[in-house]
């Protein structure tokens, strides 16, 4: 496995970059065969990437510069050439596999959000106790969609075919179909309906809940069209009322100060917009900040 230099990795870092010096490795699949609405998913990796570069080292958050205490690999992009659907999925699936078994955590890039299957799928084996966390404005388990199960808008039902359904935990959900809503009420899948979640119907102590629906260890799959369209508008398919940034972090600082492990996690659905840097910087930091918080100690976690 290649590994991209300083002028084209995660935070263009120069040191603490190689593979066998990373616990961290950075996979981008620039996958994208399905998009419904607003394309160019497949340039997301290498927005994000670049924006990284604007991205500081140091959190003041952890007082500490992650990305020197634990090494960033960040790996040249997968070519898929001809393959899609599920011999694209087993490319990216094989890579994530491979690095695991070394050991390292992995976060993949996408892409579409159907590039979310293989990550997923090596992480269950590995895992096989842990839970899905799912931010997405929709929930993706159409059984099919545009005459084929491998869109991006059937990607968790994909996922539901080996995985199960009740660890599944979605939040920010605000655009599906009935037969989704049927779905999640039949597999009792746990949903956090945006809409539920402003109406108050989870209390005001919201995060509790969905932190409770958790197993120990959490895979975390992150389609960027979960926030709202005001902080986010590159992307595919955006949605009014999602989440803000700030609110998110909160949430997922909760999560890891309740003792869950974030054993890994993957970005989808970022399609930069020529001129419009803020949203790929503001993905490139939810990285960062993201592997912060999974590798911080519990008691770091500081909830204000």
């Amino acid at each position: 496995m290649n590994t991209l230099d300083s002028s084209n990795n995660f935070l263009a870092i120069d040191t603490h970059c190689t593979l066998n010096e990373s616990d961290i490795v950075i996979v981008s699949a620039p996958y994208e065969h399905t998009v419904s609405y607003g394309g160019g998913t497949r340039f997301g990796p290498k927005g994000i990437l670049e924006a990284s570069a604007y991205v500081e080292f140091y959190d003041d958050e952890f007082d500490n510069e992650l990305c020197f205490e634990k090494g960033i690999a960040t790996l040249e992009p997968i070519e898929f050439g001809s393959n899609t659907d599920k011999a694209a999925l087993s490319i990216i699936e094989t890579q994530v596999r491979e690095l695991l078994e070394m050991g390292k955590f992995v976060v993949t890039l996408g892409g579409e959000h159907t590039i979310s299957t293989a990550p997923i799928k090596a992480h269950f084996d590995k895992y096989p106790r842990m839970s899905i966390l799912h931010f997405d404005a929709h929930s993706d388990l159409r059984d099919t969609y545009h005459d084929t199960p491998y869109s991006h808008a059937c990607f968790m039902a994909r996922v539901a075919e080996f995985f199960p359904t009740e660890r599944i935990t979605q939040v920010g959900i605000r655009a599906q179909c009935k037969e989704e809503s049927d779905f999640i009420k039949e597999k009792k899948v746990n949903t956090f309906y945006a809409s539920a979640i402003r109406r108050g119907l989870w209390g005001e102590d919201w995060h509790t809940s969905i932190i409770n629906s958790l197993a120990e260890e959490v895979y975390i799959t992150f389609d960027v069209d979960y926030f709202d369209p005001s902080i986010m508008p590159s992307t595919g398919t955006p949605e009014p009322d999602g989440f803000l940034y700030a609110e998110t972090l909160q949430l997922l600082r909760k999560v890891r100060r309740s003792g869950k492990k974030i054993i890994g996690f993957d970005i989808v659905e970022l399609a930069p917009v020529k001129n419009s840097y803020h949203p790929d910087l503001t993905t490139a930091r939810l990285l960062y900040k993201m592997l912060n918080i999974a590798f911080a100690d519990e008691i770091d976690i500081r909830i204000g």
